[in-house]
């Protein structure tokens, strides 16, 4: 679930359910503003986003999400991956975040902080170093649009983060390497089917699909998930923000 628009800064707002979702049981993930760009090299774009982990990270908790999905963000032209990084670790420094931040590999852009497996890792290291309790996401669709082999990514980025904390299992409408990010539904994209399945069944980690539609879609795609992965699917939810 999306605790705030994902469009604009506006802070989450109360909905009144979150003791009754804190006390399901399911695995929940919540994704921050789209707008979240710590590597901005706009000082205040970098302040409202440590605003906005803030305000996402403790509503998060208090739902007993495992944890806070964002993008690695752009350092803007005419700087390096390097500089994003640094930005981070500026931008996050004495910040008091509620829970994990989980993030999520960049489908495009020249000055994409965390397209590369060896870039994402790098931020990861960076931050972690810094005090964070930081993961990684690994989105197919975005892999895909970043021209990734997905046959291989899963050891590339277990081998430079750790391991994978969350699968986005998304097809994509693009071809490999277009840096698009537009998600299809899972068999009707680019995406060869086999490898979408495979990265699923060697990530060991929670899957959760964002493919277009709504929830009757996402169910279907769900079910198409399954199917292929047999007795390895138990995992397999849509429940993300």
């Amino acid at each position: 679930m999306n605790l705030s628009a994902p469009r604009n800064w506006a802070a989450p707002v109360p909905h009144g359910d979150e003791d009754t979702l804190a006390a399901s049981g399911l695995a929940m993930f919540v994704h921050a503003p789209y707008l979240v760009n710590p590597a901005s090299s706009d000082p205040a774009v970098r302040h409202r986003s440590r605003t906005c982990l803030e305000a996402e990270s403790a509503a998060a908790a208090r739902l007993g999400a495992c944890g806070l999905v964002v993008h690695g963000g752009h350092a803007g032209e005419e700087a390096s991956v390097g500089d994003g990084i640094d930005r981070w670790v500026e931008t996050l420094r004495g910040a008091q975040l509620g829970c994990r931040l989980l993030i999520e590999n960049t489908a495009g852009g020249s000055s994409a902080v965390a397209r590369t497996p060896n870039d994402l890792g790098r931020l990861v290291e960076a931050l972690r170093g810094a005090g964070h309790d930081v993961g990684v996401v690994l989105d197919t669709c975005h892999a895909h649009a970043a021209g990734l082999d997905l046959r291989t990514v899963v050891d590339e980025l277990s081998e430079a983060c750790g391991a994978i904390d969350l699968v986005h299992a998304n097809d994509s409408k693009d071809p490999a390497g277009s840096g698009r990010d537009r998600h299809e539904h899972l068999g009707e994209g680019t995406v060869p089917p086999e490898q979408l399945v495979a990265v699923v069944a060697s990530a060991s980690a929670p899957v959760v699909v964002e493919t277009p539609g709504g929830a009757s879609r996402q169910a279907a795609d769900i079910a198409w998930l399954r199917d292929r992965l047999g007795p390895l699917a138990q995992g397999a939810t849509s429940v993300d923000a």
